[in-house]
């Protein structure tokens, strides 16, 4: 036997050759009837063969079946001990709220099934091709999830548990595509952070910050060992998966006051038992997913997410979920108006001013306490349905009594010494603490599509008197983010400067998420006094003069594609008005107006080092394809499968196919 055999053969039990050809089986007979013999789907009697098969009683199959999804990652050893690492601590202890979804499920006389579909960490990705395959996953998920729905088809209801950045969103949008079922999402919850540290949204800056001499070697490996400091949940800012989890309950597919629960605690855990008979209520009711995710429920979401300060990544997601649901796509302006119209109360990381972790939201009232104050101020539809059977007007009037509310704010500030509405602030004290609103829409000559960025988390230092902010600063181009970041760690760029970075859109990377940039220039001195823009997006935690979602994206033509060293950038954010420009106004040492600015451009070629990425995967290219022709980002990145089929058809017959 060779070495290599022999490590793999060489010191095998004998006891391993006992094995049996043949078994009893369980015990027990199947609750079949003469109707069900002859007219039940073969599917459904060989169904409870497997069932049995796998030790449920036979005695208790005629119980109502519901489906329980999960984003679970890696295998933990019963006391939590890692056997096998997930990606991220987001799916880490999902597992835990699957077990009591479950057991809720089976003591109320249904029968649970189970099923998982794991999700990625786009902190993991960041600065890695891995990052190419982080939003079409939440495409592919949302597939995969709503096959394994329509694979059971004795499920009478589902409840969905999920954390993280695409997960979440993933699980959402598939639930809210399941019309005619009764559906209930599980938020997965918050990770604490360090008694003493740095939250995980920082941490991430450390190679930045000790390549700038802004930390030690020491430092950075102390701070970054102690940065998740429970093993489960969501990290501990308003990136994100936070925001997905307040989208769920904004909407009303989660049980109240269940998003950013501290993850592994009795509290988080005894949300997915409300949520097992809030779906079994639903299903005993009548009342189905299509009756909680309306047009309305979608229009509480948005206002929820302004109020928060929410990620821009929502602006991709909360169009997806309405698609999925059938219901009105929101547009640039519905976004607009509700920014206009509802303002930003919640003081978290990282928007601040005070950057309170999310589980001191979750505290504080989390999205209840939110929507009190949003139904005091009149943006708020409480006539719309939630998973609990009541309308969001009684929720609201129980929480705002409740025992509830009352201990958990009085122990936010017995534990940590914090007034909760110094966290949700009522509306009068947020416009005194200047809270300004989440998002504006700049346009312009780099940008005749439009763009996007979180005025809200600009440096109020370089914000001028009337609320506005104003740069022109020539533009550093870049092609590929690795270069970027080379650029900000060794000196490359300055106070002053615009960054541009191109070909990162759909058709480029994916739409990668470039928070190693904006991470890097929030935490280093010089950062608040450069601008960032870009056909990519950013992570839900990051801040500064940071502009992204730029269309057309680069690859299909846009302008932004034209854009060389040394151009004059004209941005100016009226966080006021929620009104912005950014304009190409120079070159060389020439400047010009918008106008002429755009007249250039259209005579340019594009950049040089203009390409899509070399190590970008084919299922991204081909959904890049898809959800382009399907409206592209502005209408949340989906498949509308009669705008594919149609553009394939046109297209057979113009290549003469047909």
């Amino acid at each position: 036997m060779s070495d290599k055999l022999s490590r793999l053969f060489g010191d095998e039990r004998k006891d391993l050759y006992d094995i049996r050809t043949h078994a009893p089986g369980p015990q027990g007979s199947l609750p079949l009837t003469d109707e069900l013999l002859r007219n039940a789907p073969s599917g459904d009697l060989f169904g409870m063969s497997q069932n049995a098969g796998m030790g449920w009683n036979p005695s208790r199959m005629n119980g109502r079946q519901y489906l329980i999804l999960s984003t679970q990652g890696g295998i933990r050893a019963e006391d939590g001990t890692p056997i096998a690492l997930g990606y991220h601590t987001g799916h880490w202890e999902v597992g835990l709220l699957a077990q009591a979804a479950a057991r809720a499920i089976s003591e109320n006389g249904g029968i649970p099934f189970a099923g998982y579909v794991s999700d990625p960490c786009d902190g993991r990705s960041q600065g890695t091709s891995g990052m190419f395959d982080s939003l079409p996953y939440r495409n592919d998920a949302a597939m995969v999830f709503r096959r394994l729905i329509r694979s059971l088809p004795t499920r009478q209801g589902v409840i969905g548990v999920a954390t993280c950045d695409k997960g979440l969103p993933a699980m959402t949008i598939a639930l809210a595509s399941m019309h005619d079922l009764p559906c209930v999402i599980v938020p997965g919850g918050v990770t604490l952070p360090p008694t003493q540290g740095e939250d995980a949204g920082k941490i991430q800056t450390i190679g930045a910050r000790y390549s700038n001499g802004e930390m030690t070697l020491e430092d950075a490996a102390d701070l970054g060992c102690r940065a998740c400091a429970t093993p489960g949940g969501g990290c501990q800012f308003l990136g994100t998966a936070a925001t997905a989890q307040v989208v769920a309950e904004a909407l009303g597919l989660s049980v109240p006051h269940s998003a950013l629960a501290p993850s592994g605690q009795p509290i988080w855990e005894e949300i997915a038992k409300q949520s097992a008979l809030a779906v079994m209520s639903m299903d005993a009711e009548g009342i189905r997913t299509r009756d909680i995710v309306t047009d309305a429920a979608i229009r509480n979401a948005m206002a929820v997410h302004a109020a928060f300060g929410g990620s821009t990544n929502l602006l991709l997601h909360i169009p997806a979920i309405a698609h999925a649901a059938g219901r009105t796509v929101p547009t640039v302006e519905d976004w607009i108006r509700t920014n206009r119209d509802v303002p930003r109360i919640v003081s978290a990381l990282p928007n601040g001013p005070i950057h309170h972790p999310t589980v001191r939201v979750f505290m504080a009232g989390g999205v209840p306490e939110v929507m009190l104050h949003l139904r005091k101020l009149g943006v708020l539809d409480d006539s719309v349905l939630t998973v609990t059977g009541e309308r969001l007007s009684a929720v609201l009037d129980w929480w705002e009594h409740s025992e509830r509310r009352a201990v958990l704010r009085k122990r936010l500030i017995e534990m940590d010494g914090i007034d909760p509405d110094t966290v949700i602030m009522p509306p009068e004290r947020a416009k005194r603490e200047g809270l300004t609103s989440t998002v504006t829409f700049p346009i312009g000559n780099i940008a005749p599509e439009g763009a996007v960025i979180k005025s809200t988390s600009i440096d109020s230092t370089v914000i001028g008197p009337d609320n506005v902010y104003r740069h022109t600063g020539r533009a550093k181009v870049f092609t590929a983010e690795k270069d970027a970041i080379r650029a900000i760690k060794t000196g490359g760029i300055q106070a002053g400067d615009v960054m541009v970075l191109i070909g990162r859109g759909p058709s480029g990377t994916g739409m990668e998420e470039t928070y190693q940039l904006t991470s890097a220039l929030k935490h280093l001195p010089f950062g608040k006094y450069v601008s960032l823009i870009t056909d990519a997006r950013f992570s839900g935690v990051s801040t500064g003069a940071c502009i992204g979602h730029v269309g057309p994206e680069a690859l299909a033509g846009g302008p932004i594609g034209k854009l060389r060293d040394g151009d004059w950038i004209e941005i100016v954010i009226d966080r006021n008005r929620l009104e912005g420009s950014i304009h190409f106004v120079g070159e060389g040492e020439e400047k010009f107006s918008p106008e002429e600015g755009e007249r250039r451009l259209a005579l340019r070629a594009p950049h040089p080092g203009l390409a899509p990425d070399p190590q970008l995967p084919d299922d991204t290219r081909l959904w890049a394809a898809l959800q382009s022709v399907s409206g592209g980002t502005w209408k949340g990145s989906v498949y509308d499968v009669d705008r594919i089929v149609e553009a394939i058809e046109a297209g057979k017959k113009a290549l003469g196919w047909q």
